[in-house]
């Protein structure tokens, strides 16, 4: 079974380029992880919600990149910049299927 954290956000109307920088490393540093299964990120740049859900293999793996140094460095950039609003809700993923295309 996998686990996910999610991240739901309301961005800031100011520092656009230091946070697409910003989110740009994340993705990639997320992905060096150990345990890091995937990642999907979406936002809505009218209401500037959106939402990142990065699937890990265990709970452990999730509490590692939590509390990676850099991206705790991040995560207080975040708080102080880059966000109005944002909640995370980390979960086990006890179902998980597709479709066609």
């Amino acid at each position: 079974m996998a686990v996910v954290a999610v991240f739901t956000s309301r961005r800031t109307r100011t520092h656009d380029a230091e946070y697409a920088e910003m989110a740009d490393r994340m993705a990639t540093l997320a992905a060096e992880q150990p345990g890091f299964l995937r990642m999907t990120s979406v936002r809505d740049p009218g209401t500037r919600q959106g939402i990142t859900v990065a699937w890990f293999t265990d709970e452990d793996s999730v509490r590692y990149w939590r509390e990676n140094v850099e991206h705790r460095e991040a995560q207080k950039r975040g708080i102080a910049d880059f966000y109005e609003e944002y909640d995370v809700t980390v979960a086990t993923v006890t179902r998980e299927y597709g479709g066609p295309r």
